[in-house]
């Protein structure tokens, strides 16, 4: 690394660090990966062949007694976000944090409250605003092609009829486990950005299948400030997914069906730096519905979640812009504890 690469901390390699975080980590120019935190010598292993310039330890606090270090990432199990961020930005490192950033609403406004007295980065890894179909989403909607937008229809569907087990499938409220806070954080931040603050929610969250304790079928409702509408699901039983995306708008409508492909590309250890990163097939594509009601094939563009790490070496090298506001983040949380309550009690809350 050279004197100017901004060395980071990755704690935690299951599936977040080792395919969401290191790949990006170590191809963003201007970054390093230096260190990576994981207790299991399975992990250990595989993080030190593919990434030999970085030290494997066991232990967070390590990080800290090192003081070598510019920042941190947190990819831990979401019960760990608050203080594992907390003790790395009392160290003096900025905090990048998997979504969701903490379990509530208060413990976020906390460490954004001590990012701010130590002058120090904290942001959170909404990855999924640089999915191609939301990038795609939010170009048509800023060129006016759909005209003012009334409705977004968007959802995660899987087919997982068999539980996997594992903290995710956890009943404990300390977990934050469940779709609700699980891809519940990525819906609900999408929905924000597009449509702007929520003023009412409503939402359904239920276990399907044997064994668990946590919502595995959820759906959320916003109502938003100006009156458009999200409705947004998240579930691991549709054998047959809906449109991944379907935005209505009083000049026209976007539907979309399929993932983004650059989940799949970094479990395959792709990365991107790859010619075609983020691209998908012309069979995959989306169509616009005009005015008239004629439809159209629009290309969706490329998929570019290395665009938050580039973000966010910028923003701590440069003083640019955080990549993801912690307050956006903030602000989900309540949502999604808003969603909660509403769940419990089958009542709309307004926020």
């Amino acid at each position: 690394m050279s004197d100017t690469t901004l060395r980071v901390g990755l704690i935690g390699y299951g599936l977040a660090g080792s395919a969401f975080h290191a790949p990006l980590i170590s191809t963003t120019p201007g970054l390093g990966l230096a260190a990576i935190v994981t207790s299991d010598p399975g992990r250990q292993r595989g993080a030190a062949q593919r990434y030999p310039d970085a030290r494997i330890v066991e232990r967070a606090e390590e990080l800290w007694s090192a003081g070598d270090l510019d920042a941190v990432v947190v990819a831990s199990p979401n019960r760990t976000h608050a203080p594992m961020a907390r003790a790395a930005l009392e160290a003096g490192l900025s905090v990048v944090v998997d979504k969701p950033l903490t379990p509530t609403a208060a413990e976020a406004e906390e460490l954004a409250a001590l990012a701010a007295k130590q002058g120090k980065l904290l942001t959170v890894y909404q990855n999924r605003r640089w999915d191609g179909d939301f990038r795609t989403v939010r170009r048509l909607v800023a060129e006016g092609r759909l005209g003012r937008v009334l409705r977004l229809e968007s959802r995660f569907d899987r087919w997982r009829p068999v539980p996997k087990g594992g903290w995710r499938e956890s009943g404990d409220p300390a977990e934050a486990g469940g779709l609700l806070y699980d891809l519940g954080s990525h819906l609900v931040d999408q929905a924000l950005q597009l449509l702007g603050p929520a003023t009412e929610v409503y939402a359904e969250a239920h276990t399907r299948r044997a064994g668990l304790t946590v919502d595995d079928d959820t759906f959320i409702a916003l109502r938003h400030e100006g009156d458009a509408r999200s409705h947004l699901w998240a579930t691991t039983l549709a054998a047959k997914s809906g449109p991944r995306l379907r935005v209505l708008g009083d000049r026209g409508a976007y539907t979309k069906y399929g993932l983004d492909v650059q989940e799949d590309a970094l479990r395959a250890g792709r990365l991107p730096t790859e010619p075609g990163w983020g691209q998908e097939g012309p069979e995959a594509f989306g169509v616009l519905t005009d005015y008239d009601g004629a439809d159209h094939t629009v290309a969706t563009e490329p998929g570019a979640y290395q665009e938050f790490y580039a973000g966010f070496a910028a923003a701590l090298r440069d003083g640019a812009p955080s990549p993801v506001d912690v307050h956006d983040a903030i602000a989900a949380l309540k949502v999604l504890e808003a969603a909660r309550r509403s769940a419990d009690t089958g009542e709309v809350v307004k926020l």
